[in-house]
């Protein structure tokens, strides 16, 4: 199994390099300390390849564009250091790997092999900001294949998604991964800067270091995007995307430097997912009811630690009554798991889901049990049942109403609203 070891965002102002920053690389001393520091630390666990997302590669507005050549090359001549160059191989397999797991999440990946960069008018090479920060790594002892592509113009849902499907195809990898993203913050901090000056560039990046240092990710999703427009900054979008690489993980890391005095925010941080430590999904809390949370803590609770998820010393009000519940999942929109209690068996309804949770995610007969590399693919539901009532056909509705059929001391159950259920006798029958 592959794992990601760590986060490294990082700026890339060509002035960073010393053959081109000469007599103006004092004036931000604190950037390049920051990033030789972090460059030692990252090389210090180990990585076998690095995945490095640009804001000036390959951009899109619908896809993501990774790079798919063999290998990619590249110098700093357009900035009078041409003897400053790379040459770096292509980790294809593990390219093609996010590419797929990127396909499964929804979000369209370009493809940018020979035939795909010609038809879109690309030459494969590396950018400045990919090298700039290859740079140090390099300096680092850190000379490694890469998985190589642009940021996209994609909404930050679609982004922050794009980052848990590579980290999912890095698991399914046997690779050790160090993930950079590249970028800078505002171009508006002072009069005479790249962009103007706009004094709200200043609020986004004091705004957007605060919320990396108090590994606030949520915050960061919600900057708003007017403020990031008026800040003119260029790494959010890549940060987002490697943001969601991180989805599922407790963080350790902190921000090493904030400076800008040219005008642009440069800013180093380091983050590391704890694989021992695990936290609720934020794509999937952002619209889960309290059961639906309870359900998802519990198999991965379980699957993480091998111990059943106590109840919370403060249960939600909706879960403290008894009743019975069905929890269902799955994967890819297909059914991977579904077990439930027909009425109460335990003390409380948070009971209830706790363990018909570990049920249907361990014990449904009709599936192998769930491994802890499915759980970022997994989607929940959980079905609460009300006191069963006496029924005819005519009192049935299979888009609202579930139905237990008994005969003897058999009985089975339908829960309401599945698909390719449509009428009353199909949900009798079954």
């Amino acid at each position: 199994m592959g794992q990601l070891l760590d986060v490294a965002l990082l700026p890339h102002p060509p002035l960073m390099v010393p053959e081109i920053g000469r007599g103006q690389i004092d004036t931000i001393s604190a950037t390049v300390e920051a990033t030789r520091e972090l460059a030692a630390r990252v090389a210090a666990s180990r990585p076998e390849v690095i995945i490095i997302i640009s804001p000036h590669g390959p951009v899109f507005r619908d896809a993501v564009g990774l790079w798919a050549t063999p290998q990619l090359t590249g110098d700093l001549a357009a900035f009078a250091a041409g003897e400053v160059r790379f040459s770096y191989d292509l980790d294809l397999d593990l390219s093609r790997f996010i590419a797929q797991e990127a396909e499964k999440a929804g979000v369209a990946v370009a493809w940018l092999d020979g035939e795909g960069s010609r038809r879109y008018g690309l030459t494969p090479e590396l950018d400045h900001g990919m090298m700039v920060p290859l740079y140090y790594l390099r300096q680092a002892g850190l000379d490694l294949p890469l998985v190589a592509m642009g940021m996209a113009f994609l909404e930050r849902k679609s982004l922050y998604a794009f980052g848990t499907a590579l980290a999912r195809a890095v698991k399914a990898s046997s690779k050790r991964v160090l993930l950079v993203a590249s970028g800078d913050l505002s171009h508006r901090l002072t009069p005479g800067a790249p962009a103007g000056y706009e004094p709200e560039g200043k609020v986004f990046d004091l705004k957007l270091r605060d919320l990396l240092a108090n590994l606030d990710i949520p915050g960061i999703l919600a900057i708003p995007e007017e403020l990031a427009e008026k800040a003119a900054e260029c790494g959010l979008r890549s940060f987002i995307m490697a943001l969601g690489a991180l989805e599922g993980y407790k963080l350790k890391g902190e921000v090493l430097s904030y400076e800008g005095p040219f005008g642009v925010g440069y800013l180093v941080a380091h983050l590391q997912p704890d694989q021992e430590r695990a936290q609720d999904s934020l794509l999937a809390a952002n619209a889960e009811s309290a059961a639906v949370r309870l359900a998802r803590r519990s198999l991965e609770y379980y699957l993480q630690t091998g111990k059943v998820l106590p109840l919370p010393e403060e249960i939600e009000p909706e879960l403290k009554g008894r009743a019975g519940a069905f929890v269902s999942l799955k994967k890819q929109g297909q059914l991977r798991g579904c077990i439930g209690t027909i009425e109460a068996t335990r003390e409380n309804l948070a009971a209830e889901i706790i363990h018909n949770a570990l049920a249907a995610g361990l014990e449904d007969p009709r599936f192998a049990s769930v491994t802890l590399e499915e759980l970022p693919e997994l989607e929940y539901s959980v079905d609460v049942l009300g006191k069963p009532e006496p029924a005819t056909l005519a009192d049935l509705d299979p888009q609202v109403y579930g139905v237990i059929v008994s005969k003897g001391w058999r009985r089975g159950l339908l829960l309401p609203a599945l698909e390719g259920v449509d009428t009353v006798e199909e949900q009798v029958n079954i």
